[in-house]
């Protein structure tokens, strides 16, 4: 999916809800737990009561590792059954060089190798350009790199200051927006830092932000709207835990809870699009 397909599913929707599918065998209600793949099943009804409000689903890919050969039959009959016009996100955080990146990326973006076809992975940019490369090769793919995470541990490296007192994270967006265009390259925004907000769009005017922590992780999404949507609204706000496990009802709780944020988003587009 291309920024242009993307952007149009933001507009027809008036949304720009990403809901993560990081769906726990553990916590998930307990009427499906009997159903022959229950992950599958509990993912299924999530889709089917959000899908009218979502533009994006973002599986954790951890979520489905940690399960073994089930996991990743899981996944991908999830793959199979989001609908085709919805951007897929495949939240795995994978980040080495050279051949073992293109395995990675072939894992996500090969249909012909693996089976799954993502539309785009978040990654980890710390082993630099030669790192992330391998992934922006794939035509219409997207890399979506980490960047200001929300997580208590980001100040121990991401805060750093270099002697020219550039943060850590500044570095890498400024130094990886040479890397691929704002047609394939997007960014991990934590919400919860809303006090950096301006400061991110700043540094890249044109590139969508993948925004975790709204909902459940506290994060204001008015301030992410107000501080960072630009012209093409250049925004994927993410909730997880907030929809999917809003309810032992999961097709009436979760549509409930994705259409609530649905509706706040609709007011935001009118009011701080550029």
């Amino acid at each position: 999916m291309n920024s242009s397909e993307l952007v149009k599913q933001i507009e027809q929707k008036r949304s720009f809800l990403c809901v993560g599918l990081d769906s726990d065998l553990s916590l998930i209600p307990s009427k499906f737990r009997s159903e022959k793949d229950p992950i599958f099943a509990f993912n299924q009804a999530v889709i089917d009561a959000t899908h009218p409000y979502a533009v994006a689903y973002k599986p954790n890919i951890a979520f489905y590792e940690a399960m073994g050969p089930r996991g990743w039959e899981s996944l991908q009959k999830t793959m199979d059954y989001i609908p085709k016009d919805i951007f897929t996100i495949a939240d795995a955080k994978r980040g080495d060089i050279g051949n073992t990146a293109l395995k990675y990326a072939q894992t996500f973006f090969g249909p012909s190798s693996s089976g799954l076809n993502f539309d785009s992975i978040t990654v980890a940019p710390y082993m630099g350009r030669d790192s992330v490369e391998p992934f922006l090769t794939f035509r219409d793919k997207w890399v979506i790199l980490l960047a200001l995470t929300s997580n208590i541990g980001s100040h121990d490296f991401q805060m750093t200051k270099s002697e020219d007192y550039m943060p850590l994270y500044e570095r890498v967006m400024r130094t990886a927006m040479s890397w691929g265009s704002p047609e394939h390259l997007m960014f991990v925004i934590g919400a919860t830092r809303s006090d950096f907000l301006q400061k991110v769009r700043e540094i890249a005017p044109d590139n969508f932000f993948l925004v975790p922590g709204v909902g459940a992780q506290g994060g204001s999404l008015e301030d992410v709207a107000k501080y960072a949507m630009n012209s093409n609204v250049g925004l994927l706000v993410n909730s997880s835990r907030g929809i999917i496990y809003a309810g032992d009802d999961t097709s009436v709780s979760s549509a409930r809870e994705a259409k609530k944020i649905q509706e706040e988003m609709d007011r935001y587009l009118d009011e701080y699009r550029k």
